[in-house]
């Protein structure tokens, strides 16, 4: 079953095309990645379905419900949480009140809820449970962006959205990062849709794969193929 579908999806801003007749779909319970080098259409893909572009062209369903001209707080309601580019928590607030910022659309329906759901969290990841009280902007970079995927969880979403998770971070963060995502699909049977320069990485923990080039899609596969495929290797990969 599709969670979200994308149709002939075409994104111009300020008199550039950005995105060209992209389609994608995205199944329930699976990670998607989404690869490409720098300037492909990556950032703007995930800004559109999340509201903040609007389309030229093409459609956006969600469950089957057209969302392709709804407002980025009307489609954070419904369940398809972004976590952007950059981490943005709320760097002057502690990480206890990150946690509980993330999950506002849910917060006057769900209060105890969202309470425990938080110090649940804090138990099952003491990579920033041992930080609970602490100012967010104190954490390293890659505790900062733990936070910052658990900030999307709080919303409890149906479908996940990551931009570039690993960037900027040290190796040791890095791989817990994509553990931390591998575990949200177990843990949370949630789609995830990845957007990540560390494409090798990836496409190792992802159901199936796009590639976008200049705004369109130019491949599509599994990640396993994708990762002993000898042009995909040599063009994104870095290796023959």
């Amino acid at each position: 079953m599709l969670v979200l579908e994308i149709k002939s999806l075409t994104v111009e801003v300020k008199g550039k095309l950005l995105l060209r007749e992209i389609n994608l779909g995205v199944r329930e319970g699976e990670i998607i990645s989404v690869i490409g080098n720098n300037g492909a259409g990556k950032t703007t893909l995930l800004k559109t379905i999340s509201g903040f572009f609007k389309p030229t062209m093409g459609e956006i369903f969600f469950k089957g419900e057209k969302i392709t001209r709804l407002s980025p707080h009307e489609v954070a309601k419904l369940g398809i949480a972004h976590v952007p580019e950059g981490r943005r928590i709320f760097t002057m607030e502690t990480v206890k009140d990150n946690l509980l910022l993330g999950a506002y659309t849910r917060w006057w329906r769900e209060k105890k809820q969202i309470i425990k759901e938080s110090e649940n969290f804090i138990n099952k990841y003491p990579i920033v449970g041992k930080h609970y009280a602490r100012i967010a902007g104190t954490l390293s970079g890659g505790e900062q962006q733990f936070l910052a995927i658990l900030r999307g969880l709080m919303m409890s979403p149906v479908v996940l959205m990551l931009d570039e998770p690993s960037l900027g971070l040290a190796p040791l963060a890095v791989k817990e990062i994509f553990k931390l995502i591998e575990d949200c699909k177990k843990t949370f049977n949630l789609s995830i849709i990845l957007v990540e320069q560390m494409a090798k990485k990836a496409l190792s923990i992802c159901d199936r794969a796009y590639i976008l080039e200049r705004g369109a899609i130019v491949a599509e596969g599994t990640g396993k193929e994708f990762l002993v495929d000898p042009i995909i290797k040599k063009t994104y990969l870095g290796s023959l």
